[in-house]
């Protein structure tokens, strides 16, 4: 029975994380411009990188390394990944390429996590359908 205490604690958590997210969410006002210049800070595109250079076969341990490296040049330069020149990002592998810019926008970032769950725009569109059709459903 002891067991079942941390449970019933976190039960009691969720629910009242439930009723803040109730009272919260429909006073929520989206600031396109300020969530889009939020989310381009902090090298957001980093991973984008390695994943890019993955797909180039370069083992993920190497692939970090020279992320790490490229991103240390970034912020000695007070820039971001994509307004490295490219002769520069080619300095840090020789797997990079002119299409490297392609993975490192923002538009980019998202349409390359195309799965189930992604942030690709088809499927976060698919994602509002299915929610609108579970809150549109009578519940038991």
């Amino acid at each position: 029975q002891e067991d079942k205490e941390p449970l019933f604690d976190c039960l009691d958590t969720v629910e009242q994380c439930i009723a803040v997210y109730a009272a919260m969410i429909p006073s929520i006002e989206v600031r396109r411009e300020r969530t889009r210049a939020s989310a381009l800070q902090g090298f957001t595109t980093a991973t984008d990188l390695a994943d890019y250079l993955v797909r180039k076969g370069v083992p993920f341990r190497d692939a970090h390394e020279v992320v790490g490296r490229a991103v240390k040049h970034a912020l000695e330069h007070d820039c971001d990944l994509a307004e490295l020149p490219l002769e520069v990002l080619k300095g840090f592998s020789v797997h990079i390429d002119a299409d490297v810019f392609e993975v490192l926008t923002l538009e980019g970032s998202l349409q390359a996590r195309a799965h189930f769950g992604g942030t690709a725009p088809a499927r976060v569109r698919e994602a509002v359908v299915r929610a609108r059709e579970r809150l549109a459903a009578p519940h038991a």
